[in-house]
């Protein structure tokens, strides 16, 4: 395989989350086992088989690569991809797309869906995501992807094979959707992107940001060009109930070895054990 990007992957309980992620970089990432993708700062060739992304924000480092990805698709003459982005966006994303579809002479063909805070995408039947509005400078979204079973309703459990037929065939509903919050992806955003959002600390993988580490950067300024400090995560140690959590988006401004001796030295034990820096 063509390796043309940095790409790192960690494995979790069935499921390979790859990418990379540094602000003002670039910012892409991919669940191979759920079919999906988040932000296209990048393109490495392998991604070329995900048809769906979803763009948390129009930022150059977490969209720049989307026309490449979009004509690579048609070029390999692959289905056009389904790429949902904040409803804002879609407009202005047409515009860049047909601009560039001038330049290279070849067709932009995807679908671009605009979504809204609280909006959802079946995605299978086993799996559904719904946007949440994060706090960024310009319209942004994070994700929740949910895994989705059938559950026969308690008061059928234990019930004969026949007597459960007749009541399905009668019309009655005897089973019931039980969803786990499965990964949720914050892209770019201030604290408030979390806080309005609870499911985010719930479930089991969290990928979200931490721009900033030292003490001189100031958290109001942080926050208002919508990004998360270390001390933003220190404070919120005790909400974290997610299995893995990934830091990601470090500013170019660190070494990577700072960040990891500042979250050793600030965070509590329980929380570094569940956490991956993504260097």
């Amino acid at each position: 395989m063509l390796e043309n990007l940095p790409l790192q992957s960690v494995k979790y309980k069935g499921l390979t989350i790859e990418g990379y992620s540094r602000a003002a970089v670039q910012s892409y990432w991919r669940i191979p086992e759920l079919k999906l993708g988040f932000d296209l700062g990048g393109s490495p060739w392998s991604f070329m088989g995900t048809g769906i992304f979803f763009i948390s924000h129009a930022h150059l480092d977490h969209m720049a690569a989307l026309p490449a990805f979009v004509a690579r698709r048609r070029m390999m003459k692959m289905s056009p991809p389904l790429i949902y982005l904040p409803e804002e966006v879609v407009d202005p994303v047409w515009n860049m797309l047909k601009s560039w579809q001038k330049l290279d002479r070849g067709r932009m063909e995807c679908e671009l869906i605009g979504l809204k805070d609280g909006e959802e995408v079946q995605l299978s039947r086993e799996h559904a995501v719904t946007a949440f509005q994060t706090k960024h400078t310009v319209p942004s979204l994070g994700f929740q992807v949910w895994d989705c079973r059938k559950k026969l309703k308690q008061e059928f459990q234990g019930k004969a094979e026949t007597e459960i037929r007749d009541a399905r065939i009668s019309g009655i509903e005897v089973s019931e959707e039980i969803r786990v919050p499965l990964v949720c992806y914050t892209g770019d955003t201030a604290p408030a992107g979390l806080d309005q959002f609870e499911t985010a600390y719930e479930s089991r993988v969290l990928i979200t940001e931490m721009t900033f580490y030292r003490p001189e950067h100031r958290r109001e300024k942080i926050h208002k060009f919508g990004h998360m400090h270390l001390d933003d995560i220190v404070e919120r140690a005790e909400r974290f109930q997610n299995e893995l959590i990934i830091l990601a988006h470090f500013s170019t401004r660190y070494h990577d070895n700072q960040v990891m001796n500042a979250v050793k030295k600030r965070l509590p034990e329980d929380l570094q054990s569940r956490l991956h820096l993504w260097m």
